[in-house]
């Protein structure tokens, strides 16, 4: 596929099953170019394949559909172009949605009440006087903000002290009740507001994560303790529906860090969860578990080595006491369901499992394969039944197969990886792909990135090496505090290990590029192996010296992966060693990315180009470090341009 055909690729969102089963409502995304920006709809499908699939809504993006209880309603998120996600309404059978919410900064998530009453749903709350609450106020004319902590901020969000997560609750009105009409001016003061209010349940200076029902009361995670600037561990809490002081459930003493929440239908609560140590921030390699709560305690239900974070961020309640997950293993995300007995896989092969519900005695998925972006899926015995086909596109288009390789490093360890290869005998010039992290993995699922590349002419080789997710937590944790060692072998054993294999790669023509953490090891890479062409170093953590205080995760994310000795520091410090590069190097950054901020990548490229190095730095405006995934599909566009550009020039494809 070709960068111009990004449209093509359909995401779709996790499904919603309705109660008997039988009907399944999911929203469907896509990148734009005329509109220049992510859109999508809902859609609903019978889960017997005997219809298909139809579009339900017609809004410019409409998201995270959910059945009510009694299955006659749908709550979903909508977003205008260029505003923020309101929660809004709509039959089952279709019809004009009903808007609920009008908050400054949108809604962020949301659930059902187990009667069907009231939807519980969390938003960011801005404070006063910012972000738009005060008429003509713009950012530039806001009061300044006095910082007293080391957490005031989030890639992607900017500031988030003065816009905590707050948990809210409304009633549900009735779908068929009179419409909402614009207010005219009254002498007699303000109309009432023209959507349904809200009650807010929590206001402490901490966001709150993931939540659910149980009973009339809410459940949900938030980091509540002294301590919470300083480490990454958070706590469970209740509230109840209508208000009042939050008792927390969890052990105040726990070193877990809660990620998803399900309370299933005999009341009890499962959760994801890290152990992040005695220091209650030692995140690095660790596995997100599936526990239950009995009592305070939180108890380990899945293998040790088996990882439910990233892949699959929710769990959903599966009949009386057991829950699904997706579970990362191997580049791929298999279903799994979790109980006080342990864990069973429901599926196999060559998927990325992204969300799940279970209703009726169906289990649907919504997933990825190689051929396809987003497919809606319900389980039948051990195999799943498609009902979307939304990867048909990009198939007619062309989509070049993968080949899955395992290359013995030189130590003794398996590397896990793929190649894609362009059609044809080669030799093919080779770019050595490395992901980002480093606690995340490539898979088997359709990637524009290797895609474009392939097409263009170039062999893709990509593997998860040492420090990678997947693969259990010694594998994760391997490079704890020497960085750019076993990770950079890895990456260049499997690099030889690949042009050995496959005759059509030609290993003397050799490519590099990374982002974020692999931008990081490409830095590394070529300070130490001058085999390449050129390079492409794209939103790298590249001087970890600087990292604490600029970055959004700089208290903690150096500190743990690299240890606290300066020294140390900057033996694994790719700008410590900029000045042995020679390489031409394409460095590539977002201009609001908080993540690894700007800086990193202007003073890289500072020390490139003043020692003479062939060099450049390409700014996106308005984007952060998301570019690659969810940026305007226009800058994602001439991004791909720019990359096949720089190709072009030091690694040209010898067209036959």
């Amino acid at each position: 596929m070709k960068a111009i055909e990004l449209p093509l690729l359909v995401s779709v969102s996790a499904p919603s099953l309705d109660p008997t089963g039988t009907t399944v409502v999911f929203s469907t995304t896509r990148p734009d170019l005329g509109a220049d920006a992510t859109v999508g709809q809902l859609w609903v499908a019978s889960t017997d394949g005997s219809a298909l699939p139809r579009r339900l809504t017609r809004g410019f993006r409409d998201t995270a559909p959910a059945f009510s209880p009694d299955g006659a309603l749908i709550a979903f998120l909508r977003a205008s172009s260029g505003g923020a996600a309101q929660l809004h309404l709509v039959a089952a059978t279709g019809g004009e949605p009903l808007r609920l919410t009008d908050r400054a900064l949108g809604v962020s998530a949301f659930r059902w009440s187990r009667d069907g009453t009231a939807l519980a749903f969390t938003s960011r709350d801005p404070q006063h006087g910012r972000y738009g609450t005060v008429d003509g106020l713009d950012a530039g004319a806001e009061s300044p903000r006095r910082i007293t902590t080391l957490r005031y901020k989030s890639n992607g969000t900017g500031y988030t002290r003065d816009r905590r997560v707050q948990l809210f609750v409304l009633d549900v009105p009735p779908i068929d009740g009179e419409p909402d009409y614009p207010a005219a001016p009254s002498v007699l003061g303000a109309a009432a507001p023209s959507v349904t209010s809200a009650v807010q349940l929590t206001s402490a200076d901490a966001d709150v994560g993931s939540f659910d029902w149980r009973g009339n009361d809410l459940i949900y995670v938030s980091a509540l303790h002294d301590e919470r600037d300083v480490d990454l561990r958070s706590q469970l809490w209740q509230v109840p529906r209508s208000g009042g002081a939050a008792r927390q459930l969890s052990d105040p003493g726990s070193p877990l860090s809660f990620g998803a929440v399900a309370v299933t239908a005999d009341d009890t609560i499962f959760v994801t969860a890290q152990n992040m140590g005695a220091s209650g921030r030692d995140f690095v390699g660790r596995s997100a578990g599936v526990y239950s709560l009995d009592g305070s305690r939180a108890a380990l239900l899945s293998p040790v080595d088996e990882d439910f974070g990233e892949a699959g961020t929710t769990l959903t309640p599966h009949g009386e006491a057991s829950v699904i997950a997706a579970r990362r293993t191997r580049g791929r995300a298999q279903l799994h369901e979790i109980s006080a007995t342990g864990s069973r896989a429901l599926t196999t092969g060559d998927v990325l499992v992204s969300g799940e519900d279970s209703s009726g005695g169906t289990i649907a998925v919504s997933f990825a394969t190689p051929q396809s972006s987003g497919e809606i899926a319900v389980l039948a015995g051990d195999d799943l039944r498609m009902l979307t086909d939304f990867g048909a596109a990009a198939r007619e288009a062309g989509i070049l197969p993968s080949r899955e390789l395992e290359i013995e490093a030189a130590d003794g360890s398996l590397v896990h990886g793929w190649v894609t290869a362009p059609a044809g005998e080669g030799p093919h010039p080779v770019l050595l792909m490395i992901h980002g992290g480093p606690f995340s993995s490539y898979g088997v699922g359709l990637f524009d990135e290797t895609q474009v590349y392939a097409d263009a002419g170039y062999a893709v080789v990509y593997c998860n090496p040492r420090g990678a997710a997947g693969y259990g937590e010694a594998h994760g944790r391997a490079t704890l505090k020497r960085m750019g060692t076993l990770d950079y072998t890895d990456v260049i054993d499997f690099l030889d290990g690949a042009i050995a294999a496959e005759p059509s790669l030609d290993g003397k023509r050799v490519g590099i590029l990374g982002g974020s953490y692999g931008g990081y090891l490409t830095a590394w890479t070529i300070a130490h192996d001058d085999r390449f062409a050129a390079a492409i170093v794209e939103r790298g953590f590249l001087d970890p010296e600087v990292f604490p205080g600029t970055s959004d995760i700089g208290d903690f994310f150096g500190q743990e992966y690299l240890g606290t000795d300066p020294e140390a520091i900057r033996a694994q410090s790719p700008q410590a060693v900029a000045h042995l590069v020679t390489t031409p190097t394409f460095v590539i950054h977002s201009s609001d990315d908080l993540r690894c901020p700007l800086g990193q990548a202007e003073r890289y490229y500072a020390t490139l180009k003043g020692r003479g190095v062939e060099s450049e730095l390409l700014i996106f405006p308005g984007e952060n470090h998301e570019l690659t995934r969810s940026g305007r599909p226009r800058h994602r566009v001439e991004r791909f341009d720019a990359i096949l550009e720089w190709w072009s020039r030091y690694l040209p494809v010898e067209r036959g």
